[in-house]
């Protein structure tokens, strides 16, 4: 009987990394996903002003671009994949090894519609090692989850949701509630390490404050649109 890695190895992962000005990040996302020998990787670029779409095609990684937003850079990116599995990863974000072959086995078995991992934000801050843990129970126990943590999905499942919904904001939290009514969703223990600049730029209270503030507004629902003029992300 072929085990899990075998499966695993024909699985086709179309990496897509949605930009806004992330020269400066970049470069390392780019040489760090490229070791997983994905199948794809495709940027979604939102009319970066810096070199990002440059720095993309000095690695070989085609561009799409689109109207500004997430949701919509994801979409329009996610339309030219031809993998079997959407990884959605932010340019400031970085997945291991052992993080990604575990995606891998796990989408391999056919259970479930898609999932995301645990969160680890690279920082040696106690306060946000903290932070990281508790965002993994939220994500585990209340199935919470935000595109930081490396949302993937079966690409003929996201063509069914229409996508991430045209939302300025917790476009994340969105889909992956509509992702649960589709089928078994899985949260790995296995860690996305995210950079810790919107922590570090704007107060590590502030910015946790305001998340958890914004996130249970939305779930109240409460406008996005409203909401998105108190969250300007740091990207």
């Amino acid at each position: 009987m072929n085990s899990p890695e075998h499966f695993a190895s024909d699985l086709k992962i179309s990496v897509i990394i949605p930009t806004l000005n992330e020269a400066a990040l970049l470069p390392a996302t780019l040489t760090q996903v490229k070791q997983h020998r994905p199948f794809e990787i495709i940027i979604g670029d939102g009319g970066s002003e810096d070199d990002t779409t440059e720095i993309a095609r000095r690695h070989q990684v085609p561009v799409v671009t689109s109207a500004r937003g997430r949701a919509a850079q994801m979409n329009a990116a996610a339309r030219e994949a031809r993998g079997d599995l959407l990884l959605f990863l932010h340019a400031d974000s970085q997945i291991g090894p052992r993080a990604y072959q575990k995606m891998l086995s796990t989408m391999s078995r056919g259970e479930h519609v898609g999932g995301a991992f645990s969160l680890e934000i690279h920082s040696p801050k106690p306060s946000l090692k903290t932070i990281s843990r508790l965002a993994t129970l939220r994500s585990r126990y209340l199935n919470l989850v935000y595109g930081d943590q490396g949302i993937f999905v079966r690409p003929d499942v996201f063509r069914e949701m229409s996508g991430f919904s045209s939302l300025p904001i917790c476009e994340d939290l969105d889909f992956f509630r509509r992702l649960r009514k589709r089928g078994p969703v899985v949260v790995l223990r296995e860690k996305m390490r995210t950079s810790a600049r919107r922590w570090l730029a704007e107060g590590i209270a502030f910015t946790t404050a305001r998340n958890i503030a914004i996130a249970l507004l939305f779930l109240m629902g409460f406008s996005p649109d409203r909401l998105s003029r108190w969250y300007q992300p740091k990207r």
